[in-house]
Order: structure tokens, then C-alpha cells, then sequence
């Protein structure tokens, strides 16, 4: 499956959430992250987001695509992050 994870979470717990993601996916801007990984990874992905977020402040968007055919990626100006240079 493809995954794109955005968030939006206090001051506080950036660093953790982008360091955390930084680990499982492909880093595309600020608070966005995305790519290629299995169910298994991304119920653990999930559940890491959970213990590191503050549910009653935090946010955490994830599309979920069964391929990364299904969509279109366009980019405006510098591109940041390249899914597909990411090592699994």
C-alpha cells in the first residue's frame, strides 16, 4: 500500500513525530511524509504515531492507497522529497 502522513501537533512533540517518520517513510515537506509499505508496517506506524501525539490536541491525516498508481503527484517550485529514493 501507499501512505501520505501529514500532521499537525504541538511545538512539543514535533521533533519526535518528524523523527519518528523520518525513520519509516520518505520525507516529501514540513509535516509530510510518504511512502511504500505493508499492513503490518503501517498498524506498527499507527501505534507509534499514537504513544507519540496528544490525541485530545493533536492531528495526524494518513491516505492510505492500495497502489501509488491510483493517484497523480504534481509539484510547484522546489521539490523537497523523493519517494522514490527511499530505502526499505
Amino acid at each position: 500500500m501507499y501512505v501520505i502522513v501529514a500532521y499537525d501537533v504541538a511545538v512539543e512533540r514535533v521533533n519526535k513525530v518528524k523523527s519518528y517518520l523520518r525513520t519509516q517513510l520518505t520525507w516529501v515537506q514540513n509535516s509530510l511524509f510518504e511512502g511504500e509499505i505493508t499492513e503490518s508496517r503501517f498498524l506498527e506506524i499507527q501505534k507509534s504515531l499514537l504513544d507519540l501525539i496528544d490525541p485530545e490536541h493533536d492531528c495526524v491525516t494518513i491516505y492510505k492507497f492500495s497502489d501509488a498508481k491510483l493517484f497523480e503527484r504534481k509539484e510547484l517550485g522546489v521539490k523537497k522529497g523523493d519517494p522514490n529514493a527511499f530505502v526499505i
